[in-house]
């Protein structure tokens, strides 16, 4: 049918404590039907997250294996650890009709969009300023020094592809941005390349023709 649901990725990413998780809730509370893609990663799992939930944590050993079976649909190495998004459970959300959404760096959006492209969207969020980031990640008292510093460094070159993502939100009032989210989260699902142009056409027209 023309009008049915259609499957679609949104993918946000942005510089980590610029708010992504926030907003993402909003998101959650206001669009039904969605699918979360949770990572998969060798880092270590921090005071207040659960496995399965924020992330699939595993060994290094086992990432690399996934790695080399081809299993991810998209991976990348981030502050000495590695990320990855195993490719089995976007196909069968998209077949599901879903909205799947995606949490992932400037890297792992490119990725996927060679992939995927036709049923990406996109979004980077980012703070007002890097001295407005810098604040935030002190405030959280999740990360050591050393681990911010790589933050803010890495941070400095995400910014510079923000102009490859479809939208941008600076995340300045948490009201606004939220709301800028759930309206491009819902404007994913009825993105052009969704649909199939002779479908649409033949049937506006069957009325006309029979």
């Amino acid at each position: 049918m023309i009008n049915e649901k259609k499957g679609a990725i949104l993918i946000i990413s942005g510089p980590s404590g610029c708010g992504k998780s926030t907003l993402l809730s909003a998101v959650y509370k206001n669009v039904d039907d969605y699918y979360f893609s949770i990572s998969t990663t060798t880092r270590e799992i921090r005071e207040g997250e659960t496995p399965g939930k924020d992330y699939f944590y595993v060994s290094k050993e086992e990432f690399l294996k996934d790695i080399k079976n081809d299993n991810f649909l998209e991976w990348a190495e981030v502050h000495g650890n590695y990320y990855g998004t195993s490719i089995q459970p976007i196909l069968t959300a998209l077949e599901e009709s879903k909205l799947v959404i995606f949490d992932i760096d400037v890297q792992g959006h490119e990725i996927v969009r060679e992939k995927l492209d036709r049923v990406v969207t996109s979004v980077f969020v980012t703070t007002p300023s890097l001295k407005e980031l810098e604040k935030r990640l002190n405030g959280r008292k999740t990360d050591s020094s050393d681990v911010i510093e790589k933050r803010l460094l890495n941070s400095q070159i995400e910014i510079r592809s923000c102009h490859k993502y479809d939208y941008i939100i600076i995340n300045d009032d948490l009201e606004t941005a939220s709301t800028q989210l759930v309206s491009i989260a819902n404007i994913a699902r009825v993105k052009s390349e969704l649909f199939d142009r002779e479908v649409i056409i033949n049937g506006w027209l069957e009325n006309i023709l029979s």
